[in-house]
Parts: structure tokens; C-alpha cells; sequence
């Protein structure tokens, strides 16, 4: 086959230090914009992005010749300083150390994307440790409790 096709769809989930809630619905809409150039500057497509007060969720395609670790640091590295100067409610602003990436099926974009859109809904019943930790179980993740927040 003389042409190289790829699709690999990952739902990312990382939160913000310590779980501080500083995303609120007044930063959101530009937070998604500013995750949507950063993607696509990495050769990827950003399918949705949604968040709650402490972490954010993005579906994205991924390039054929992106790492996962780069994107992601990427992302982290950019929104950082960018949520920074957005004021001084935003100073002490930081991403946790770490992240979640999960891979998606093609069929299960549309479960995925609706569930990524409704989070400050999905919110009002459950936290984020909570959520995270069925994330883990549900894609079988091996991990362990002292390491997973910060």
C-alpha cells in the first residue's frame, strides 16, 4: 500500500493541581479555543474538549506521527502560562503532574462526545477521583493510589 492512513482517537483527562477549581464556565469557551490550536499545531484534530472546575476532558484525533506525551505536554505547557495571565484570580494556576489517555473506538465517538459535552451535569453527582478511578477500572489500568494525585 504505496499511502499511509491513521486514525487513532484518545480521550484525554487531566486536572488542575492539587485539584484547585479554577476552570469556571467564564474561561471555558476560550480554554477549548486556545486546546484547539495547540492540537492542531501538532498535527492533530481536537474533536470536543469539556471541563469541570478541577479538570478537562478532550477527544482528539491524533496525527499519524504525534506521541501521545508530546501533545499532551504541549497542551499543559501553553494553557499554563496563557490561564496565568488571564489575571490574578489565575497567578498560582498549575496542571498536575500527570494525565489519562484512553483510546476510543470510531463507534464510540458519539457516547464519548456527549458525555465529554455534559460534565458540569455529570458533575453535580459525582467528583473527579471518583470519575477517574472508573475510568481506570473501566480500561482495566493497573495504578496506584499514592501516585495518582497531586
Amino acid at each position: 500500500m504505496p499511502q499511509s492512513l491513521v486514525k487513532n482517537l484518545v480521550h484525554i483527562v487531566f486536572s488542575t493541581k492539587n485539584r484547585q477549581r479554577f476552570i469556571d464556565e467564564g474561561i471555558e469557551s476560550e480554554l477549548f479555543q486556545y486546546f484547539n490550536r495547540i492540537i492542531e499545531k501538532n498535527g492533530s484534530r481536537m474533536i470536543i474538549a469539556g471541563a469541570y472546575d478541577d479538570h478537562v476532558h478532550i477527544l482528539c484525533s491524533l496525527g499519524k506521527y504525534t506521541l501521545i506525551p508530546d501533545l499532551v505536554g504541549a497542551i499543559k505547557r501553553s494553557t499554563s502560562v496563557w490561564i496565568k495571565r488571564k489575571g490574578r484570580k489565575y497567578r498560582s494556576f498549575y496542571w498536575q503532574g500527570g494525565y489519562g489517555a484512553f483510546s476510543v473506538g470510531q463507534s464510540q465517538v458519539p457516547q464519548v462526545t456527549a458525555y465529554i459535552r455534559n460534565q458540569r451535569k455529570h458533575h453535580a453527582t459525582v467528583d473527579f477521583q471518583t470519575e477517574y478511578r472508573q475510568l481506570l477500572d473501566r480500561y482495566e489500568l493497573d495504578y496506584d493510589e499514592r501516585y495518582v494525585w497531586d
